[in-house]
């Protein structure tokens, strides 16, 4: 019996774009529209027309898309897949590095240096070069170093002369030690190849066909390393969606694939268009929206799944009634149509906007997990703010005060508190009480004893506000950042500006939290505060075993996911589209990632805005985004608030959801 053709089953697109082997090959990949599914079926389909698998390279971004890819060509192709080289670009540099080094000065076997590694050898670096008490933060220099990289900059541009100091030793010392760090593997790769035309060559005979996923995300290094590879039969396909290009922010070019003629003229062009995910309506509202974006390539989306429910958009109170509501939504749907909890998302452009949420999900006794990064009472800021309010409650906390001595480093030198730790384990008493012991201190230099006497005044200085019943934890929280500095601290050990932002955003609303909390439960103190922050983790961990629940997902870290009903939330000007977005030119990208944010929703979408928002303990105006403005009309319908409390629900869940909704508008 003969074997069935690979491209059975494809729609009459993805079998052209699956079929096309010679040649430059630009696959424009929609939202849903089956991307992964024509990959594979192109490497099946190139195998059966007698490609060797060996002279076939795909490449990817991630490992986890590396393995989906390779187990889903086996699947299809069988056995003939595994020699098909699949990889992300890093690992696919690591061999081309492996191959070749020696020319650049290296040798063969060089090592790959971990964050860790790195960060020791700078530390050894900075204490060398300026001496142990350096303020110089090692995290701080190793994201210049890594961004200066990526960037191409020149050490002579560096602003802060210990900085290049430090990068110029770090490089010659890597080369010594025969090590390379992640973000040299692309750049000693791209300058291997730019260099010696005969390893050039030698790997353009190697991979005769080569293809790259999720082109829209490659960066100028990644498309340099591309046309290296190709050779002068141009067999290169690559898979991408420029209406889904959401990463410039991290150094993406959408140029690539919107210039992709430019670097290899003539190619054959497939648009993929009919989505397997959505229902027409989304499809139309969505279609709608990108339009506005004036350099992108044409594509309309449509769907053979009919149509669906109009999109809602509603006006909210505030962001508390925001998360209530919402929450109080999935509950009742929930109930009254037998959904899994896995079929909610709640998508939201900021990571802080997640705080309230993940505090309503919790009243509700609803399972969640946040998917694509970390839940908000985890993340590095919060948590090293958590460590003070600890340290101040509890001076035994050892814990705690290890995390506060260096962040911001105070002079105490890591040595310094390595002694202390182990002063403490062999009289048996915390490390606080080693600080303060004169028989350690007398062991130490004058410099040491200063900097431990400053910062132990300090410890007990907001230890007294911390343990008054009455005090304003919000307020003492809001002057400790301020003294100690953090957010110049962030903006130190952050990779880029965009980071730093981001953990600032989350310290105010870490603050936020605490002011609601103070004026609930205020009479409970700081120790009543840091109690429900610990019941609120234990929760967490509790749901990420189970691995399922409502989904909490940025926008960013939604593509390539999707979910029966999804709420998309704070669609205000100002946060969809970012206020940065405008002064840096960067709208088209914001649209993009709402287009992104709708395109993930399969049966019905929420839009939801609010009024006003608390900031700095005050509420703050809203408007709602202009993005609202270039949708369809006849694709949704506008309520506010009271508008949605006042729709029936079923019968059995009725009187409970108007219960909800009541107590909420009294509130």
């Amino acid at each position: 019996m003969p074997r069935p053709s690979a491209l059975s089953g494809l729609n009459p697109a993805q079998r052209e774009a699956a079929a096309q082997i010679d040649g430059p090959v630009l696959i424009l990949a929609g939202a849903g529209t089956g991307k992964t599914r024509v990959v594979t079926t192109r490497i099946a389909h190139m195998l059966d027309s007698g490609v060797p698998a060996d002279r076939i390279l795909a490449v990817t971004f991630t490992n986890k898309a590396a393995a989906e890819m390779r187990e889903r060509a086996g699947l299809i192709a069988g056995k003939r897949a595994k020699d098909v080289t699949i990889s992300t670009f890093h690992s696919l540099c690591v061999r081309v590095l492996r191959a070749g080094i020696d020319r650049l000065g290296y040798k063969r076997n060089f090592t790959i240096y971990t964050q860790s590694d790195q960060l020791g050898l700078i530390r050894r670096i900075i204490v060398r070069k300026a001496g142990k008490d350096e303020n110089l933060e090692p995290k701080a220099a190793q994201a210049l170093i890594s961004k200066a990289k990526n960037q191409g900059t020149p050490v002579s541009e560096f602003d802060d002369a210990l900085i290049a100091d430090v990068y110029r030793a770090y490089q010659v010392e890597l080369k010594q030690l025969n090590a390379v760090d992640f973000d040299d593997l692309l750049l000693l790769a791209v300058k291997l190849l730019g260099e010696h035309p005969d390893l050039r060559d030698q790997w353009r005979r190697r991979f005769r066909f080569v293809m790259v996923d999720e082109f829209q995300d490659t960066n100028s290094l990644q498309m340099r390393l591309l046309k290296h590879l190709v050779g002068a039969e141009k067999n290169v396909c690559v898979v991408g969606d420029d209406d889904q290009s959401i990463y410039g922010w991290r150094g993406a070019e959408i140029s690539n694939i919107l210039d992709f003629e430019r670097f290899f003229p003539g190619p054959k062009v497939v648009k993929l268009e009919e989505n397997y995910r959505s229902n027409n309506t989304i499809l139309r509202l969505a279609n709608s929206l990108i339009r506005h974006n004036r350099h992108r390539r044409e594509k309309t989306l449509w769907s053979g799944r009919g149509e669906g429910e109009k999109v809602r958009i509603v006006a909210m109170p505030d962001a508390e009634t925001e998360a209530d509501a919402v929450v109080a939504e999935i509950v009742d749907a929930r109930a009254r149509e037998g959904r899994e909890w896995d079929d909610f998302a709640i998508l939201f452009r900021m990571n802080t906007q997640s705080r309230v949420f993940e505090e309503a999900l919790r009243r509700a006794e609803a399972p969640y997990r946040v998917i694509g990064g970390q839940s908000f009472y985890e993340r590095r800021e919060v948590k090293d703010l958590l460590a003070y309010l600890q340290l101040f409650m509890n001076f035994d906390d050892d814990v705690s005060l290890l995390r506060v001595i260096a962040t911001p480093p105070r002079g105490i030198g890591a040595g310094t508190v390595a002694d202390a730790t182990e002063f403490s384990i062999a009289r048996k008493c915390s490390v606080f009480d080693a600080l303060n012991d004169p028989e350690f201190l007398a062991l130490l230099s004058a410099k040491a004893r200063g900097a431990i006497g400053r910062f132990v005044a300090f410890c007990h200085r907001y230890a007294d506000s911390a343990h008054t019943e009455t005090a304003n934890y919000a307020g003492m929280t809001e002057a400790l950042v301020e003294e100690i500095e953090y957010f110049d601290f962030l903006k130190r050990t952050c990779k880029t500006g965009d980071e730093a932002d981001m953990r600032q955003r989350n310290v105010r609303e870490m603050i936020e939290g605490m002011r609601s909390h103070f004026e609930k439960n205020g009479r409970k103190g700081l120790r009543g505060y840091l109690d429900s922050v610990s019941l609120m983790q234990d929760r967490e961990d509790e749901d990420k075993e189970k691995g399922w629940g409502v989904s909490l997902i940025t926008m960013h870290a939604a593509k390539g996911l999707e979910f029966p009903v999804c709420h998309i939330v704070g669609v205000e000007e100002g946060v969809l589209p970012h206020s940065r977005s405008v002064e840096e030119g960067s709208r088209d990208e914001e649209r993009r990632l709402l287009y992104v944010g709708i395109t993930r929703a399969m049966e019905k979408l929420t839009l939801t805005w609010c009024h006003s928002r608390r900031r700095y303990g005050q509420p703050m105006p809203c408007m709602p985004s202009s993005f609202f403005k270039e949708l369809d009309p006849a694709e949704f319908e506008r309520l506010n608030f009271e508008e949605l409390a006042a729709q029936p629900a079923a019968e059995e869940v009725a009187e409970d959801y108007f219960a909800k909704m009541k107590a909420l508008l009294a509130s």
